[in-house]
């Protein structure tokens, strides 16, 4: 079977855990793996450029057995040859490629082009991760809220209207589990915009911690509630955060997972940490979720 002509169908934006499908296209991955394509698919993969959640875990069920999936990761082709994320040489959505999800097996798995195959996500996996990505945006906003009033400059808005904080700092985003990790890099090129470093300095991050806690609880008592909305069915198609928040309407540009609104959250925690990375101070973000189950 020929390589796809088209980006993946993804199900997973909509909450959906199962995908029944066709394969399209197996490869090796590597000496012991093997790259699974998909005509749908129901699993979150890894993003090779701005890798922040990552892949769901769960199973390929085919009518020969169970096969564990190994890790998901984006794929792309231009009809020549599958290649797998950081391979990949152009951006996604670039005219002439298509671009996947690449389900990674074991290499002996008993899978073959043509197989009807369920791609199937586990729940409580994807639950946690869900949490976690959902706890990162409210936290982020949350924070940019904190220090709009510690810039000299107007800045870049984030959905709220606040100056981007989060946006123009950020360095590095990472989530797990009912947890997120933001890097934030305070260079010269922050305080030229206007910011006032001061305002993340040691001993303030106590206060700050407690101000953007307290912002994200408030949010979540109200009932915030949160969806995806999206401009289309593939991998590569636009998706938004959406959550009705009491201050407004924030709409955010992510392809992850997440939970129907900030009440599942339950308790939750922010922290900082102030350090340098190469002789540049840095402000880590680490918010941490109790949720409810």
């Amino acid at each position: 079977m020929t390589l796809p002509s088209h980006d993946t169908v993804v199900t997973y934006p909509d909450g959906a855990l199962d995908a029944t499908t066709v394969v399209l296209h197996t490869a090796p991955a590597g000496e012991s793996l093997l790259a699974i394509v998909t005509e749908q698919s129901s699993f979150h993969p890894v993003d090779a450029v701005w890798p922040d959640q990552p892949a769901d875990a769960g199973v390929i069920e085919t009518a020969h057995g169970v096969v564990p999936i190994v890790d998901a990761v984006l794929a792309a082709t231009d009809g020549t040859e599958l290649l797998l994320g950081g391979d990949i040489p152009v951006r996604k959505g670039t005219e002439g490629w298509a671009f996947l999800v690449a389900h990674l097996v074991a290499g002996d798995a008993a899978i073959a082009e043509g197989d009807e195959v369920t791609v199937r996500a586990d729940a409580a996996a994807r639950r946690a991760l869900s949490i976690g990505h959902t706890a990162c945006h409210a936290a982020s906003l949350a924070l940019n809220a904190a220090l709009a009033g510690h810039w000299s400059k107007p800045a870049r808005e984030d959905a709220l209207g606040a100056p981007d904080f989060d946006g123009i700092a950020i360095a590095s985003s990472r989530i797990a589990p009912d947890s997120s990790v933001d890097v934030y890099r305070l260079n010269k090129s922050l305080r030229r915009a206007g910011f006032d470093t001061a305002a993340v300095s040691a001993d303030v991050l106590g206060e700050l911690a407690a101000s953007v806690t307290a912002t994200i609880t408030d949010w979540a008592t109200a009932g915030t509630t949160v969806h995806i909305d999206r401009d289309g069915t593939g991998l590569t198609d636009r998706r938004y955060w959406v959550a009705e928040l009491p201050g407004g309407t924030a709409r955010i540009p992510c392809g992850g997972t997440h939970v129907g609104s900030l009440a599942e959250l339950g308790a939750v925690r922010v922290e900082f940490e102030a350090g340098e990375d190469g002789g540049t101070p840095v402000l880590t973000m680490r918010t941490r979720v109790e949720p409810h189950r």
